[in-house]
C-alpha cells in the first residue's frame, strides 16, 4: 500500500510541477504586478469601470532604466490619441507610478502598452511586450434634465417616431430600412413605421390630414410601382421606383413574414382612418386592394399544412424555409386565417405553425415558466413583432397563455441579464435586453439573446416591453436617456445598440427597432393598436378560427 501511495504522490508532483509556468530564467526582467487604482485585472487583462483619472501601478523584477520608459511606454485611446502622461518612480526604481495629466473621457477602451524597449537598469530587456485594456466608468451624471414619466415617454415616441417621418422615402413614403439605406426601404418596417403614424396622428404630433396623406401616399406606390408575388412583397423595395432589391442571393421574391407585418400596419390604420372624409375612405379602398390580394394559400406550396417564408418567380421554392413556431411569425398565421379571399384553415395553423405542440417548452428559468419556445425564450423581438397589433392580454389557446409567454419571455431576458453569466461589463437591472440588431464588426448583425449573447444591449428589447414589464423597462429608459444620453440618444430617437464592456456605440437606427419602441410604448400606455387592430371583423373571425380565446374577440 506505502508503495502505491509513494508511486501516486511523485506522480502528482510531477504532474503538478509539469503544468506550473516555468520560472524566469536567471537575471530575466519581467513586470510582476500590475494594477490600476490598487485593482487587478480581470477576464484577462482588462480593467474595467476605471475612473476618469487612475492611478497606474507597475512594479518590476528590478530597478528600471528611466531613459528606455519614454518612448517604451504609452496609454492611448482606442482612437488612437495619446494620453499625456506623468510618470514617477518608488521602490528604488523598481516601481512605475503613472497618472493621466488630462482626464480621460467615460466609457472610453485605453490600451496600455509597455514594449520589449523598456530595460532594467542592468541593461535587460523586458521579457514580453504588455498590452491592457482600461475601460473608463459610467459618469453616473443626469445628461438632460428630469422629466416627469409621461413626459419623458411623451418625448421618446416623439423623438423615435421622427425616424419614419423625416427619413421616410420621399417618393414612396415607406420606411428606410436603416438610416444609410438610401432608396432601399423595408417592407416590414414599412408596417411598423404605419403603425407609428396612427399613434403619431393620436398623439397630436402629425395632423391626421398629414398622417392620412403620407399612408396614402404608400399604399398607391404599393399598387402602382411594386412587384407583387401572388399578393405578397418582397423584403426590400426601391423606395423610388418599386423594384424588388434582393434580400439574398435566392430571397428575390416574396417574403411572406414581411407581407404579414405591412398587412398588420395597413389594417391598423384601416381601423383608425374611420370616417367619411374622401381621402380616409381613398385609403381604406386601396388598403382593401392590398390586403384583399393576397394569396396566402399559394404559401402552402402545393396545398401542405404549413406555410412557406419565401417565393420568386425564377427560384420559386429554393429557401424551403417553413414558418414554424415560436418566433416572430404569429402575426404570419393569423392574416392567413383572417383573409376574407384566401384565408388558410385551421390545419395548417396547427399543424405548420404549432407543430401540434412541438413548440411548446414549460420549463422554469429563473424562476418563470416559458411557455413557448426554445431555451431561454430566444430574442425578445419574438415577443413584439407580433403583438403590435395582437394583444396578448387575456390570449390563450391550444398551446398557451399569450399573457404568460410575454411577460415571462421578458423576464427570463432580463433576470439573465442581471445574472450576466459572461460577466458583461455594464449589464444590471438598469441595463438590459437581448433581441436581433447591429453589433461590433466583424459581425455587424446579431440575434442577441441568451444562447447568443456577444455583450451588446439594444434599447428596443427592454423599451418594446413596456407592456410587459412596466418597471423594469422604466428603469431602463431612465437608464439609457439619463445615464447614457450623451453616447446614445439621438436627432431618431436610441441609436440601435451599444456594448459597454468593449465600448462601441452603433451609428445607426433601424425601422424595425425604432417602429417597436413607438407602437409598444403606445400599447402600455392606452392599447391604442392593439385596440384597432383587433377591431378588425376579419381579423377577430380569423383568431377564432384559430382557436383563440380572449375578452375582445
Amino acid at each position: 500500500m506505502k508503495k502505491y501511495l509513494l508511486f501516486f504522490t511523485l506522480w502528482y508532483i510531477g504532474c503538478t510541477k509539469k503544468n506550473e509556468p516555468a520560472p524566469p530564467p536567471p537575471g530575466s526582467f519581467y513586470i510582476s504586478s500590475l494594477k490600476v487604482n490598487d485593482q487587478p485585472a480581470s477576464n484577462g487583462n482588462n480593467f474595467y469601470s476605471v475612473n476618469i483619472n487612475p492611478v497606474i501601478k507597475i512594479s518590476f523584477t528590478a530597478p528600471v532604466d528611466h531613459a528606455s520608459v519614454n518612448n517604451n511606454f504609452s496609454l492611448a485611446k482606442n482612437t488612437g490619441v495619446i494620453m499625456p502622461l506623468n510618470i514617477s518612480y518608488q521602490n528604488m526604481d523598481s516601481t512605475l507610478i503613472i497618472q493621466t495629466t488630462a482626464n480621460l473621457q467615460s466609457i472610453s477602451k485605453y490600451i496600455l502598452t509597455l514594449t520589449t524597449g523598456v530595460q532594467s537598469k542592468q541593461g535587460v530587456v523586458l521579457n514580453a511586450t504588455s498590452i491592457n485594456n482600461l475601460i473608463t466608468a459610467i459618469d453616473s451624471s443626469d445628461k438632460f434634465p428630469i422629466l416627469t414619466d409621461n413626459a419623458l415617454l411623451d418625448k421618446i415616441q416623439h423623438q423615435t417616431f421622427n425616424y419614419f417621418w423625416d427619413f421616410g422615402h420621399p417618393v414612396s413614403g415607406m420606411a428606410r430600412e436603416r438610416n444609410s439605406s438610401g432608396d432601399l426601404v423595408t417592407t416590414g418596417g414599412t408596417g411598423f413605421g404605419i403603425m407609428a403614424i396612427v399613434t403619431a396622428v393620436n398623439r397630436n404630433f402629425i395632423t391626421r390630414a398629414d398622417g392620412t396623406a403620407r399612408i396614402l401616399k404608400m399604399a398607391d406606390f404599393l399598387i402602382n410601382n411594386c412587384t407583387r408575388y401572388h399578393g405578397a412583397f418582397a423584403h426590400w423595395i426601391n423606395g423610388a421606383t418599386g423594384a424588388t432589391i434582393p434580400f439574398s442571393n435566392d430571397d428575390n421574391g416574396a417574403d411572406l413574414v414581411e407581407t404579414s407585418y405591412l398587412m398588420q400596419g395597413l389594417i391598423t390604420a384601416r381601423q383608425y382612418f374611420n370616417t367619411s372624409d374622401a381621402t380616409e375612405t381613398n385609403l381604406r379602398n386601396k388598403i382593401n386592394i392590398l390586403w384583399n390580394g393576397v394569396d396566402w394559400n399559394w404559401f402552402r406550396q402545393g396545398g401542405q399544412n404549413v406555410l412557406y417564408w419565401h417565393w420568386s418567380q425564377d427560384k420559386a421554392w429554393i429557401i424551403n424555409a417553413p414558418v414554424k413556431g415560436w418566433n416572430e411569425a404569429l402575426i404570419t398565421y393569423v392574416m392567413a386565417s383572417s383573409s376574407l379571399t384566401n384565408a388558410t384553415p385551421r390545419i395548417v395553423y396547427d399543424n405548420g405553425w404549432a407543430s401540434n405542440g412541438a413548440m411548446k417548452n414549460n420549463n422554469l428559468y429563473f424562476g418563470y415558466q416559458l411557455p413557448l419556445g426554445p431555451n431561454l425564450g430566444g430574442p425578445l423581438f419574438f415577443e413584439h413583432y407580433s403583438f403590435m397589433g395582437i394583444n396578448p392580454k387575456g390570449l390563450s389557446d391550444t398551446y398557451a397563455n399569450y399573457d404568460t409567454q410575454t411577460i415571462n419571455h421578458t423576464k427570463i431576458n432580463y433576470k439573465y441579464c442581471i445574472a450576466n453569466p459572461h460577466n458583461y461589463f455594464g449589464y444590471s437591472a438598469n441595463c438590459w435586453g437581448l433581441t436581433a440588431s447591429d453589433v461590433p464588426p466583424p459581425i455587424y448583425y446579431n440575434a442577441n439573446e441568451p444562447n447568443n449573447d456577444i455583450g451588446v444591449i439594444t434599447p428596443s428589447a427592454a423599451l418594446s416591453s413596456f407592456p410587459y414589464t412596466p418597471v423594469e423597462s422604466m428603469q431602463a429608459l431612465k437608464f439609457f436617456y439619463y445615464k447614457l444620453g450623451d453616447k446614445i440618444w439621438g436627432q431618431y430617437g436610441f441609436i440601435d445598440a451599444f456594448k459597454l464592456s468593449d465600448p462601441w456605440f452603433a451609428d445607426s437606427n433601424l425601422a424595425i427597432d425604432q417602429g417597436p419602441i413607438i407602437v409598444m410604448i403606445e400599447n402600455y400606455r392606452t392599447g391604442l393598436l392593439w385596440n384597432l387592430f383587433t377591431s378588425c371583423p376579419e381579423v377577430k373571425a380569423g383568431m377564432l378560427n384559430l382557436g383563440f380565446k380572449a375578452p375582445y374577440l
